[in-house]
């Protein structure tokens, strides 16, 4: 062979050569994107998972919470019924229980309608029924006890006398 056909040959063999490492560095370069990506994608989804369980844990604490002192409420509601000859003592209690079902309306509770609703079992608990022709089949006829939800969790269900 001639010198000129050498040169080419090794210059072939060169490029050859670089053509494969630019391949395998192309490989390496399409499989660090794509872990990258991988890991960026997991992290997207461990930062929305966790948003979600900090969500759900401040949700549950608040419900514990608000579930321990509807006793209170209640307890402040009766004594604010009872009859009493001291007209400032009554209405410190009513400012008291105002205030406090404020905090609670702060927080998202609301009250479940109970007396002229018709009884939903996720809502409400019967304690009792009665026939009353005046009222309609399955329509709340009295509450003994109020029940408390946050947005669609129940806290605590009304205790409810259903009617018919």
């Amino acid at each position: 062979m001639s010198e000129d056909n050498k040169e080419k040959e090794v210059k072939q063999e060169e490029v050859q050569t670089e053509k494969t490492d630019l391949e395998l560095k192309q490989e390496e370069l399409d499989d660090i994107t794509d872990r990258y990506k991988r890991v960026l994608a997991e992290f997207e989804n461990f930062k929305k998972r966790s948003s979600k369980e900090r969500e759900s844990l401040y949700s549950s604490i608040l419900g514990d919470v608000v579930e321990a002192m509807l006793p209170v409420v209640d307890n402040l509601e009766n004594a604010a019924k009872v009859e009493t000859q001291d007209e400032n003592y009554k209405k410190g209690v009513e400012m008291v229980l105002k205030q406090f079902k404020d905090v609670l309306q702060s927080k998202g509770v609301e009250e479940i309608k109970t007396v002229g609703e018709t009884f939903d079992p996720s809502l409400h608990e019967a304690v009792s029924s009665i026939q009353d022709e005046n009222l309609g089949e399955k329509e709340i006829a009295q509450e003994y006890r109020k029940g408390y939800k946050i947005g669609n969790k129940v806290i605590r269900h009304s205790m409810v006398v259903v009617a018919n």
